[in-house]
């Protein structure tokens, strides 16, 4: 908005006679219905410093002249879903060779929510409404990837919560006649192979607010303007490692590999300790290590593979020493949380349930989901 322009100035007569001069100059504009600022219904006295005085530049405009003086932006919606596994969907269109969300512009007069919702029906045949933001971003005018016929002004455009589709609503799926030729899920690690690199850092940015869990995010480009802990250690840029088998409540087999044994290790606020590599950005539990606990772990069960079993504890976290293995960032997170960071299959849910079922029996409370926090090198103690 213009604004006045404070200078020093000495002579305090002729302050009083430009003071005089404005509220005379300020009734003509509300006559013609702008104030001062371009607006309408402006207050036209500020507070003067004693011992200042006001000099007034001429910054008055008509309404075209600030009408014309602020920036146009193109507006678009599209909206992040995932299947069961946390793969993300992506759909190949006919006039360009990367993949895009499902999403578009929105028109004229149009809400972006409704457009998102409007654009998922036409693109994929499925009616729904999608009230929940991921993030918000600003793309440059001088982005790549725009003819420059297209005279692009620069784009505002709003990333929506599509939810996680089951196998049914998958299967509903129905492509229009043109424009949109093939969907699919991709793992997230993939994005930015398939996707140009704006997109794909939008997408993972959306994603890893979605796992946060803290509301939608703002993003320049695709890049948080305040990144969180999974932003800055780069979780899920990297293909999860699979730990597809089948959940087992009961020991395992001594007759079959172990491949590990980890733990879930719960803080007395119900959340989880995972490890997510510096170097990868990948997430896991840790190692089964009777130091980090003060009660003695229980068995909870194992994941069992063709080729062995990868067997799981639980026990009560109060307390963390320094960290011992530098490649690692240490943050408390959900039991949700870990799961979405993980690439588990169809045995997940079995998994949660048995640990939110040891959680219970441990007098620890259910976490709401909530931004994951990275815990400081040099030890935790609650």
């Amino acid at each position: 908005m213009p604004q006045l322009t404070d200078t020093d100035h000495a002579d305090h007569t002729e302050r009083a006679e430009h003071r005089e001069g404005m509220d005379h100059r300020e009734g003509m504009d509300r006559a013609g219905g702008t104030d001062r600022a371009g607006g309408t219904d402006g207050a036209a006295d500020r507070a003067i410093p004693e011992g200042r005085s006001e000099v007034v530049t001429d910054t008055w405009m008509t309404p075209a002249e600030y009408g014309a003086s602020r920036a146009a932006l193109w507006s678009a919606a599209c909206v992040l879903v995932t299947d069961p596994d946390g793969r993300v969907l992506v759909q190949t269109v006919d006039y360009r060779p990367d993949r895009l969300l499902p999403g578009g512009a929105v028109d004229a007069g149009e809400a972006p929510s409704a457009a998102a919702a409007r654009e998922v029906y036409e693109e994929l045949g499925i009616r729904d409404h999608y009230p929940h933001g991921l993030a918000v971003d600003w793309i440059p005018a001088d982005a790549p990837g725009f003819e420059p016929e297209m005279r692009f002004p620069g784009e505002i455009l709003h990333v929506f919560d599509g939810g996680t589709w089951n196998a049914e609503r998958i299967a509903a799926i129905r492509l229009p006649a043109q424009e949109i030729t093939g969907v699919h899920f991709a793992e997230p690690a993939d994005l930015p192979g398939l996707m140009h690199p704006g997109d794909a850092r939008r997408a993972l940015s959306a994603l890893r607010a979605r796992i946060d869990g803290g509301g939608p995010v703002l993003l320049e480009d695709g890049w948080p303007t305040a990144p969180g802990a999974l932003d800055r250690l780069g979780a899920l840029r990297t293909r999860r490692a699979p730990q597809r088998g089948a959940w087992c409540a009961e020991p395992a087999p001594q007759a079959l590999a172990v491949h590990d044994r980890a733990a879930w290790l719960f803080a007395p606020d119900g959340r989880v300790l995972v490890l997510i590599a510096h170097a990868t950005g990948s997430a896991r539990l840790p190692d089964l290590a009777p130091e980090l606990v003060t009660s003695a772990p229980e068995p909870l069960g194992h994941l069992r593979e063709e080729d062995g079993v990868r067997i799981r504890h639980v026990a009560r976290l109060h307390a963390l020493g320094p960290a011992d293995d530098p490649a690692y960032a240490r943050l408390l997170a959900t039991p949700e949380q870990v799961r979405d960071l993980c690439d588990w299959g169809p045995g997940a849910a079995d998994q949660l349930s048995a640990v939110h079922a040891a959680r219970t029996r441990l007098g620890l409370p259910r976490s709401p989901r909530r931004p994951v926090t990275e815990l400081a090198p040099e030890g935790f103690a609650w």
